[in-house]
């Protein structure tokens, strides 16, 4: 049993698939049929990638889901090779060694592709419009749950297992205190920022199109963050950030003029050379919060947490999609190795919350050092830590290695400890190996875009 139609959920059930009879999906909204907007993902009007490492964890499951991304729209992006990046230390530079890459495409694309090979998985049902209201069984197993059905009628349904992968609204704290399980850890760490989304046709066909990322640099006074990555049928989709007393625009014309703001006018030079397709879209919803569930002194057998309802993340870091991938994952091979009786569903909990790890210390450890967050302030330990990454990503600058160091943390393939080898500390003492770029790294074909709006190779 899935408590959630979210991707989390449909990657959990790729999980199971194989070794349950029957596998039922409870979602509380409807399921649309296509790339359309499910409600119940706030999210899904900002920008969202694919980290590489989350996409292997999907061909785990799902054998050929990339290629099928890419073949509905969605964009395989060579990391650093078709990234532009302006980082607090400098612009970073398009190395030809690729050493990840990044699915881009609308959340309603990546959603409905994984969507409908799940759906096709024998033995896979799905309960639209259905609630979950509780668990069955004790502190001790789990053994089914409440549902209220469109109609308001009240059942039971049992199950072997429940994986509760709905979201931020997760209701398990509240079932494991009606079960008598106390105790349960939560951290909050929210950075203030606000989010405003739009999606614009490009002037150009976005297939090997860059992703452009204009970080904030709230040291040197300069909050401001937003970015483009390319989407399926030739849109760009783009996001802008900022704290309180910086927020980006709500509607289309203060949306322009805040890309103006940023520390480079990039983001505000492309658009003018691009037509808007939608309205602007605003949310607050950027706090990282995370349950404890590893901690628990009980845990019932027959249940477990994923996504979004174990660590949901301030989505500027963009690893949502692929910490849930990691999850499901981490239960396909618990399976794999023998199964979910009795004490292995407590292992795999905790192997659940071992892949949120690098991406909470990643966003957490950003946000912290942010004038106007709340939840969490540096220690002096944290501060040292950010000077010696700070250095890190000037080295990055100019230094393959480095710039393949972070980006193997950055894609959640490696944690952060990494950065902190004797070989790392060499290359951050000695510095980048090349001069400061004075700008964007553009080829000529990019720069004619904002010249005419045109691309010679589409002439």
């Amino acid at each position: 049993m899935i408590i959630g139609g979210s991707l989390a959920g449909m990657l959990a059930a790729a999980a199971v698939a194989g070794h349950a009879d029957t596998i039922a999906i409870i979602e509380s909204h409807e399921i649309p049929d296509g790339p359309r907007p499910r409600a119940g993902v706030p999210q899904a009007a900002h920008f969202h990638t694919l980290l590489s490492s989350g996409a292997e964890a999907i061909e785990e499951l799902l054998p050929g889901s990339v290629a099928q991304l890419v073949d509905a729209g969605a964009n395989r992006v060579p990391v650093t090779t078709n990234v532009i990046m302006y980082a607090p230390e400098g612009w970073y530079r398009r190395w030809q060694r690729t050493t990840h890459f990044q699915i881009t495409a609308s959340r309603d694309l990546t959603d409905s592709v994984i969507r409908q090979r799940v759906l096709k998985t024998p033995g896979v049902t799905v309960h639209q419009r259905t609630k979950v209201t509780g668990l069955l069984g004790d502190a001790h197993r789990v053994t089914g749950v409440r549902l209220r059905s469109p109609a308001g009628e009240e059942t039971e349904l049992a199950a072997d297992l429940v994986i509760d992968a709905s979201g931020r609204s997760s209701r398990t704290p509240h079932w494991l205190r009606s079960f008598g399980i106390t105790g349960l850890s939560e951290a909050r760490i929210d950075s203030g920022l606000s989010y405003a989304s739009r999606i614009y046709r490009a002037p150009v066909p976005t297939r090997d199109w860059p992703i452009i990322n204009i970080q904030a640099d709230f040291r040197r006074g300069q909050p401001q963050a937003g970015g483009i990555i390319p989407i399926e049928h030739d849109r760009w989709h783009v996001s802008l950030i900022g704290p309180p007393g910086a927020e980006p625009g709500r509607d289309a014309d203060s949306f322009e003029q805040y890309a103006k703001t940023l520390r480079h006018p990039l983001v505000a030079d492309l658009l003018t050379r691009a037509t808007p397709l939608t309205d602007v879209t605003f949310t607050r919803t950027t706090t990282n919060r995370r349950y404890f569930y590893e901690r628990l002194r009980t845990w019932p057998d027959g249940f477990l947490v994923v996504g979004d309802a174990v660590a949901a993340f301030n989505p500027v870091y963009g690893q949502g999609m692929t910490v849930a991938a990691h999850g499901a994952a981490a239960i396909r091979r618990a399976l794999a190795a023998g199964g979910l009786a009795d004490a292995a569903v407590r292992r795999t909990q905790r192997a659940i919350a071992s892949s949120v790890q690098a991406a909470w210390s990643l966003s957490v450890g950003t946000d912290i050092h942010r004038p106007t967050t709340s939840g969490a302030r540096p220690n002096a330990v944290d501060r040292l830590l950010q000077r010696y990454v700070s250095r890190l990503s000037h080295t990055a600058t100019g230094s393959h290695l480095a710039a393949t160091a972070l980006t193997d943390v950055l894609m959640l393939h490696a944690p952060p400890l990494s950065l902190v080898t004797p070989k790392m500390l060499v290359a951050a003492l000695r510095g980048p190996g090349r001069p400061e770029l004075a700008g964007p790294p553009l080829s000529p074909a990019e720069r004619q875009v904002l010249i005419d709006g045109t691309r010679p190779d589409t002439v």
